[in-house]
């Protein structure tokens, strides 16, 4: 394979990767909506397709190391792209970096907000379901539970 055919394979498969990851994106967005509404049915019909688009983004990563893997024994994939001095490679590099960075912000939001949701609805049910045990006094003169 000469130059010219790796970087358009490369390229190729980088810009396959910006638009799934992109995808996996707008799903979590999807998700975050159904959070905000408190829609547990669609939140759960949302994780069947974020893994179905994380096994895309997968399958892409995988033919980016077969395609690379001879040449990034010592080097990283950013220094690999800088060495080779293609403005459009390095374009969907930044393109790349900063979808994933959003991703990675959506995700931890939605996953925070869930956190929260079940923090706050545990709080509920200890309020609507209090311990029935019997309080005792341990020896500091406190209530045991």
């Amino acid at each position: 394979m000469n130059d010219r055919e790796f970087r358009d394979q490369l390229n190729e498969i980088m810009v396959k990767q910006i638009e799934s990851s992109k995808e996996l994106l707008n799903i979590l967005e999807e998700q975050h909506e159904y959070i905000v509404k408190n829609d547990a049915f669609n939140m759960d019909a949302c994780v069947e397709k974020i893994q179905k688009c994380n096994q895309k983004i997968a399958n892409i990563e995988l033919k980016r190391r077969e395609l690379t893997n001879d040449i990034l024994q010592e080097k990283t994939f950013g220094k690999l792209i800088e060495e080779m001095d293609d403005k459009e490679l390095e374009d969907n590099l930044r393109k790349t970096r900063k979808v994933l960075e959003e991703v990675r912000l959506q995700k931890d939001t939605n996953e925070l907000l869930i956190k929260q949701g079940l923090a706050f609805t545990n709080k509920m049910l200890v309020l609507l379901n209090p311990d029935r045990q019997a309080k005792t006094y341990n020896a500091y003169g406190k209530v045991g539970r």
